[in-house]
């Protein structure tokens, strides 16, 4: 009998991550998978934290050793989960980020016309599957709710899953945000299966809460900071400036896999036409984006290389909160100045002075529901219980409107 192959990850928030299961290890090993190290799972926030520089690939290792945790929590409360679920279930979490690009929403804001990451996921798991023979077959239908085992899904993708967990707990780990922390030990601890979905023991409710407030804490302190907007709007400005040069034919330095997605048009057609897209699109990762910026800072193109020029060197538009949405005499009065201190005119100067809206709900009651259940077999949603926190302020959505702008001061910029 051959000796079965196991492998310990030493992660830097929860220690050694044993991964003992040869698909899963087949999995972890494809390159689709290994491109995660080279994109940061908090793109640009590491010019606000400088210790969030974490990859895409840490984050899926974490939520990977979480579900391992919760399943066998479940499985000694009598749930019912076979090896073969165990495993597709581990390999659903594993997946659930392989279709995000570098800089992903920026990505997909700037250079990708209505594709979603949700969507290449999708794709490239069909892919792999295929690729596996198969093997991956009861991880999609996991993935995408159609197993009837609805807690293995709730456990990939809900409002209490196991990616949620572990994100909150990493970014606080790295940028040093303890508010984002969270108790993910006694949560899955207190998870239990209840007529086939998943639900939280009454003495867990205070946790729970803990983990909605931590959650709204780090969106307006880390993910949604007004500097992290400034600087992610920026690279957005950037992939769209650089997309309207190529597609006018003008010369820009990139990777071949960039320049694709740059001189062509790349809508959902173009993946689901053939694999050629999809193959590129693997072959894209931070550095890619970040070398073409770094040589675009001397670009022909005023905008391109002050807007290149001014992420590289961490000079970035100043950004004004706001509880209502800005009018147009603000927009016209800073662009005027723009206009007067760099000579950008016309429509370039949307580049430059744009507002919008970061919005937050950090509890939806329409989504679907934590559920907590009582000693006496009762079943209530966390916001449905009395003198809860969670039903007085955090279903609520939050908007905050911005406007962003060049400091038309020099400033210091550390």
């Amino acid at each position: 009998m051959t000796e079965r192959k196991r492998k310990i990850v030493n992660d830097p928030v929860y220690g050694f991550i044993t991964i003992d299961h040869p698909l899963i290890l087949n999995l972890i090993s494809h390159p689709y998978y290994q491109r995660l190290r080279r994109i940061h799972q908090m793109a640009l926030a590491h010019l606000v934290y400088p210790g969030a520089m974490h990859t895409r690939f840490h984050h899926s290792m974490g939520a990977y050793h979480l579900i391992s945790m919760a399943l066998q929590e479940l499985r000694s409360k009598g749930a019912d989960i076979t090896p073969e679920e165990e495993v597709a279930a581990k390999m659903a979490i594993l997946l659930h980020d392989i279709g995000h690009g570098p800089y992903s929403h920026a990505l997909e804001n700037g250079i990708i016309e209505g594709v979603s990451h949700e969507e290449i996921s999708q794709w490239l798991m069909e892919a792999l599957n295929r690729e596996m023979n198969g093997a991956l077959s009861l991880t999609l239908d996991i993935f995408n709710g159609r197993y009837h085992k609805k807690f293995l899904h709730q456990l990939v993708s809900s409002q209490l899953d196991v990616d949620r967990m572990d994100y909150l707990n990493r970014d606080s780990f790295f940028t040093g945000v303890a508010e984002g922390t969270i108790g993910y030990d006694r949560i899955i601890k207190m998870l239990i299966v209840h007529k086939g979905e998943l639900m939280v023991e009454e003495k867990g409710i205070y946790s729970i809460e803990k983990f909605i407030i931590a959650r709204r804490l780090m969106y307006w302190q880390v993910y949604l900071h007004k500097t992290v907007l400034s600087a992610e709007n920026m690279l957005v400005k950037i992939l769209t400036r650089a997309k309207s040069l190529a597609q006018e034919g003008k010369e820009l330095f990139c990777s071949p896999a960039l320049a694709y997605f740059l001189y062509n048009t790349v809508t959902k057609n173009n993946f689901e036409c053939g694999p050629e897209c999809l193959e590129l699109f693997c072959q894209l990762d931070d550095y890619d984006i970040m070398g073409a910026i770094k040589v675009w800072t001397t670009h022909e193109d005023k905008v391109l290389s002050l807007l290149c020029k001014w992420l590289i060197d961490r000079n970035l538009f100043k950004v004004v909160l706001s509880n209502q949405a800005f009018d147009g005499s603000a927009a016209l009065l800073l662009k005027e100045q723009v206009k007067q201190k760099w000579g950008i005119e016309g429509a370039d100067l949307d580049y430059f002075v744009f507002s919008g809206a970061a919005s937050l709900r950090a509890y939806n009651v329409n989504d679907e529901k934590i559920n907590i259940l009582f000693k006496d077999g009762t079943v209530k949603d966390i916001s449905s219980i009395d003198n809860a926190l969670i039903s007085h302020t955090l279903a609520i959505p939050v908007k905050k409107f911005y406007i962003c702008h060049p400091k038309i001061q020099a400033n210091n910029v550390l």
